[in-house]
């Protein structure tokens, strides 16, 4: 036993210092002091070791204000999806050309109202950059397939037809 009635090995406990937080660096006791004399508070610049919640993309803010009703704050996708189930359907009432270039006219459009409004809604999933490129992609492919459809197609792509007739040789 030590001199202090304590056993041996155990330490005295001290009160527990203030430590600075990520959000709050230590200060020193400013009791009493005018505020001119405080530190000013920082906050943290770091990224959280683990995430918590996914970021809403770029844009991914209502197209229209709150007060308004759910479908008018969504209307870019509405439009786009609209597009795209009315060229479904004119594909389905045999009209397969008008139809998948309705398609790709859509997803082109998505592009256009991607690129040129700061707000979209739900048409925004992921960075406008690559939002932009998707659409615009994919809406050129679909249309420009549809044009090479056979029979009768409005647009011939020569190095195609020769890649067709080379790997599928008659």
């Amino acid at each position: 036993m030590s001199a202090e009635g304590r056993p041996e090995g155990v330490r005295e406990k001290r009160p527990a210092r203030r430590r600075g937080t990520d959000s709050e660096p230590a200060a020193p006791d400013t009791v009493g002091a005018p505020d001119a004399q405080k530190p000013a508070r920082r906050t943290a610049r770091r990224f959280p070791r683990f995430t918590r919640d996914t970021a809403r993309p770029e844009g991914g803010g209502r197209a229209a204000g709150g007060d308004a009703p759910a479908p008018a704050r969504q209307w870019p996708i509405l439009a786009v999806l609209g597009t795209v189930g009315l060229g479904l359907l004119l594909t389905a009432l045999d009209a397969f050309r008008f139809g998948t270039i309705l398609i790709g006219a859509a997803l082109l459009g998505g592009a256009v109202v991607r690129w040129m409004l700061p707000d979209v809604g739900m048409l925004a999933v992921r960075s406008r950059f690559t939002d932009v490129i998707t659409y615009a992609l994919l809406g050129v492919v679909i249309v420009l397939l549809a044009m090479m459809a056979q029979p009768h197609p409005w647009l011939e792509i020569p190095f195609l037809d020769d890649t067709l007739h080379f790997t599928i040789r008659t």
